[in-house]
């Protein structure tokens, strides 16, 4: 399940306020470069918790042509 454009449009990082970059997956992902973390997404649902994001790793999630 992916995440609808709607609700990306609204989503920001929790941590920077900075916007997020989103991956379709698998696994499906949402990107911070500013605060340099990756949320997780499960069941269409992302995981905005800051203690639960994962660190950036930009050879897994090179930055996405404009």
């Amino acid at each position: 399940m992916s995440l609808s454009p709607e609700l990306l449009s609204l989503l920001v990082c929790p941590k920077s306020k900075g916007p997020l970059e989103h991956y379709p997956g698998p696994p499906e992902v949402l990107v911070c470069r500013e605060s340099k973390l990756v949320y997780g997404v499960q069941d269409g649902i992302p995981i905005m918790l800051v203690d639960e994001a994962t660190p950036l790793d930009e050879s897994q999630y090179p930055p996405l042509s404009p």
